[in-house]
Parts: C-alpha cells; sequence; structure tokens
C-alpha cells in the first residue's frame, strides 16, 4: 500500500502532459531512414512544459553600431592622449560549421572569405558608450530608448533579443522579456541546445541518412519559432528566424527589414518561413490554400518574387501567424504538417492501420499471372521487398506479383506491359502508408501515388495530388508525403484493381 504522499507522487508522474500538436517532417514513412534519434526525428511533439518559457517584446533601444563606437571611442582617446583601447566593445568571429556557440544566420551578416572557411563576422555593442547614443535621432524614433541598456541587451545571455543593423551607423535592438502564458519551441538546422526539432534536409526518395549528408543544406541553423498558449485553447503561432544559445537573433545590414506603421522593426529571414493553411480544415472536404510568408513579428506577407530576394511582398491584413490543424511549414529544403491535439483525435493511429493491412491481405488478392498469394509486409519491414509483396502497373492500376511478363526490355524500371489490359507504363512494388498523421480519413488504402507506389485512401491521395509544395527556390510541385518524391501522371495518383482468389 501506498501512503497518501506516496500516492501523490505516483499519480503526479503518470500525468499524461497537455499536448499542443505535432509537427511531422514530409518525407518521411513513420521514422527517418536509419530511425529517429533525440531530437532528431520525422515527428516532434509540443507539449506543455513544466515551467512557461516563452517571450514578449518589451523595450525597444536605438544603437550605434560597433564601427561608430570605435570611431567615437579613438576620437575621445585621441584627444585625450590615451592610446586605450574602448574596454565595453566585444568582437566575436565564429565559424558556422563548426557549430560553436553563437549567431543566428541570416541574411546580410558579413562572411570572412579568406580560405574559403566562411566564417560569419558579427560584432557586438558592448556596454558603457553612453557618448555614442547620445548621438542616435530621437526625432526618428520618438519613445524609444537610446541608452546603452540596447547594448546589454545584446552581451546579456540571460537577455532575449532582436538586432536589426540598419546601417554601419546605426541599430535596433528589440528587447523580450518573460511570457509566463505561452511555452516557445524553436525548429532549425543547428544541434545547439535552444533547438528543439532538429531539421534536415529532405532528399526525395531517400533511403538513408548518408543520402542527405552530400546535400549542401539551405534550412536556417536558427529557422522558426512556435509559441504556444498554456491555457485552453492552446493556440500556436509561427515565427521566423529562432533565438541562438545566448539568445540573441541578428538581421544584418542586407537582410530585408523595415519599420511598420506602429513605429516597431520587422523583417524576414534569408530564404523565409513559408506557410499554408489548408481551407475547410484538415478533413475529407480539405483543400489547399495559399502559401504565405512569415515575418520575425509573425506578420503574414504574399510571397517574395524569388525566395531571398530582398524585396518583401504584401503585407495581408485579414491573415495571422496562428497555426491550424493541417498547416504546412516550409523552411527552404524541409517541409512541416502541423497537427493539433484535436486533429490527431480524429487521425488513424498505427493500429488501425495495422488492422487495414491485415485486412487487405485476409481478402487474399491473388497475382493474375502467377495466381500466387499477394500481401502486404510488415510495417516493421516497410522498406524490404518481400516476395509476395504486390507489384502495380501505374497506367492502368492493376495488381500483381513480381514476374517478368511482358519485360521485353528485360530491364527493370523501364515501361512495362500489363497482361491484362495491354496497357504500357511503370511497374513499381506497392508500400503501406504508415505515417498516420498525412490520413486525412480512416477509409482503406485503395489509392497509391504515382511514380512511388505509396498506398493510402482516396481523400489521401486526392488532397496531396492538388498540394503545391516548395521545391528550391522558386518552384513548386505536388509530391507524395510519404518519401517526397514529386507526383506524375495525369491525377498523381491511380485507383487499385485488385484480383480475388478463384477459390
Amino acid at each position: 500500500m501506498f501512503s497518501p504522499d506516496q500516492e501523490n507522487i505516483s499519480s503526479a508522474s503518470t500525468k499524461v502532459p497537455v499536448k499542443y500538436g505535432e509537427l511531422i517532417v514530409l518525407g518521411y514513412n513513420g521514422s527517418l531512414p536509419n530511425g529517429d534519434r533525440g531530437r532528431r526525428k520525422s515527428r516532434f511533439a509540443l507539449c506543455k512544459r513544466p515551467k512557461a518559457n516563452g517571450v514578449q517584446p518589451s523595450t525597444v533601444h536605438v544603437a550605434c553600431t560597433p564601427q561608430a563606437a570605435k570611431n567615437k571611442s579613438k576620437g575621445l582617446s585621441e584627444a585625450s592622449g590615451s592610446s586605450e583601447q574602448p574596454r565595453d566593445e566585444t568582437v566575436r568571429e565564429e565559424d558556422e560549421d563548426a557549430g560553436r556557440e553563437g549567431q543566428t544566420l541570416l541574411r546580410g551578416e558579413r562572411r570572412d572569405s579568406r580560405a574559403g572557411r566562411g566564417k560569419i563576422s558579427q560584432v557586438r555593442v558592448g556596454v558603457g558608450v553612453p557618448s555614442c547614443m547620445a548621438h542616435a535621432s530621437s526625432q526618428a524614433w520618438p519613445g524609444h530608448s537610446h541608452t546603452s541598456l540596447g547594448a546589454r541587451a545584446i552581451s546579456n545571455k540571460d537577455q532575449h533579443s532582436i538586432s536589426y543593423t540598419l546601417s554601419r551607423a546605426q541599430t535596433v535592438v528589440v528587447e523580450y522579456m518573460h511570457d509566463s502564458n505561452t511555452d516557445m519551441f524553436q525548429i532549425g538546422r543547428s544541434t545547439e541546445s535552444p533547438i528543439d526539432f532538429v531539421v534536415t534536409d529532405t532528399v526525395p526518395g531517400s533511403q538513408s541518412n548518408t543520402d542527405t549528408q552530400s546535400v549542401q543544406s539551405t534550412i536556417s541553423r536558427f529557422a522558426c519559432r512556435i509559441m504556444c498558449q498554456r491555457g485552453p485553447p492552446h493556440t500556436a503561432h509561427i515565427y521566423a528566424a529562432g533565438f541562438d544559445s545566448s539568445k540573441n537573433i541578428f538581421l544584418g545590414e542586407k537582410a530585408a527589414k523595415w519599420k511598420t506603421t506602429d513605429g516597431q522593426m520587422d523583417g524576414l529571414t534569408t530564404n523565409g518561413v513559408l506557410v499554408m493553411h489548408p481551407r475547410h480544415g484538415f478533413m475529407e472536404d480539405s483543400k489547399p490554400g495559399v502559401w504565405r510568408e512569415i515575418s520575425v513579428c509573425g506578420n503574414v506577407f504574399t510571397l517574395r518574387e524569388t525566395r531571398s530576394a530582398q524585396q518583401r511582398g504584401k503585407m495581408v491584413e485579414n491573415e495571422t501567424n496562428e497555426l491550424v490543424d493541417g498547416s504546412l511549414i516550409d523552411l527552404c529544403g524541409a517541409t512541416l504538417l502541423w497537427r493539433t491535439a484535436e486533429g490527431l483525435a480524429r487521425t488513424p493511429t498505427v493500429k488501425h492501420l495495422e488492422a487495414l493491412r491485415q485486412e487487405i491481405n485476409a481478402a487474399r488478392p491473388q497475382c493474375p499471372v502467377g495466381f500466387n498469394t499477394l500481401a502486404f509486409p510488415s510495417m516493421r519491414r516497410k522498406e524490404v521487398v518481400d516476395e509476395k509483396q504486390p507489384w502495380v502497373y501505374l497506367h492502368c492500376g492493376h495488381v500483381h506479383g513480381y514476374h517478368n511478363w511482358g519485360n521485353r526490355e528485360e530491364c527493370e524500371g523501364r515501361d512495362r506491359e500489363c497482361p491484362m489490359c495491354r496497357a504500357r507504363g511503370p511497374y513499381v512494388p506497392l508500400w503501406l502508408g504508415c505515417e498516420a498523421g498525412f490520413y486525412l480519413d480512416t477509409a482503406p488504402p485503395t489509392h497509391a501515388f504515382s511514380p512511388c507506389g505509396h498506398v493510402c485512401s482516396e481523400k489521401t491521395v486526392s488532397f496531396w495530388s492538388q498540394i503545391p509544395l516548395p521545391h528550391g527556390t522558386h518552384t513548386f510541385h505536388a509530391a507524395c508525403p510519404f518519401c517526397a518524391q514529386q507526383l506524375s501522371g495525369e491525377q498523381g495518383y491511380i485507383r487499385l484493381i485488385f484480383q480475388g482468389p478463384l477459390d
């Protein structure tokens, strides 16, 4: 028997945390090729934290840049006859590839190209340069601080801040304060501690992590952040850019940034954070929405002419950065699907998909040529071709076992002639779609994407075949959510035609 205190501890430890939702990376069929490990996984649950870690903007400071401070201090030193260097100026250079604690890489940061090492040169303002601050234009920034507090916000590792470099002579620092009502989650390529969900570039059809390691990443190290309300209804909002290990975000001189109508600052990251909300929710009658770009402060804009253009799109006043069930988030290299807790409750579970697999196999579909019984392999062996594996002719949809009938080219992967209808087309194995979060309903898997052969419900293939997913810096195309391969054919999918047992 437990004592009352022990019972309280036991019930507290088994209490299920509040789940805000989940992020699912498109292109993976239930897990990463070599398995999910730590913060690098194909699916990430956002749950209520034991203690709130959200932040919100508070004070805006207008500061001079380090170069201006240096020139001013140098003049004062020469006037006083002192050779002492300004003690409050901090200069830090960091190698991005080394992954050391440091800067959020955004457009406009200066690079040291010596020896081709690609270093980031970021100069910081230190504390104690009020003489320079006194020259800031108070008329241009009414109501904003012009003290050295902006410099302190940047150098203080316990203070979140966003730095907007307007010119070599002026920087605007927005100080952020703790928000006890929100939880913050950060997504990016960096493996540093501030990143909760590590995302790498998705290579269509990749079977192992080695396929992605040779690709030069276009995903930002600190790509975006999501703020979730700790209280009901637990809404989630997305913002471009994430805070680095020093709790700072830096937008360099060449970054797209501007002063808003209410006197605040805003900006965009290099390749941007794009979001698309489905119309009518993520259900059977869902339709694709319109891709928008989200700014550092969470404002919504139409897309830029190209992904990294410095000219921002037009602001969309009647839309917000709130994520809804089925929202797609593109980080220029990987696309994430946001599923709310309520939406996941309507989604088929892995157990349900396994039951559907067993139901198909129990019907004993046969190959019309070899008359052998076909069966979908176990979901644990979802990438290993089995001898009973169903194959399909993508032009007509007739399902067979693997055979060499009609293989005139005698070369796997070439067009084959279907024995049932004589139609010629690709001949590929069928794979059950195992990532339940991509399904729009719980209907049986009756259709397959073309050309990959991933099988799921009709509503699911119909929805994803209509979604133009960002590809590269300026193109869009529909792709299979289970492997990210670009869809082909008139519809991008095919209805499967099974032949039942002769007995």
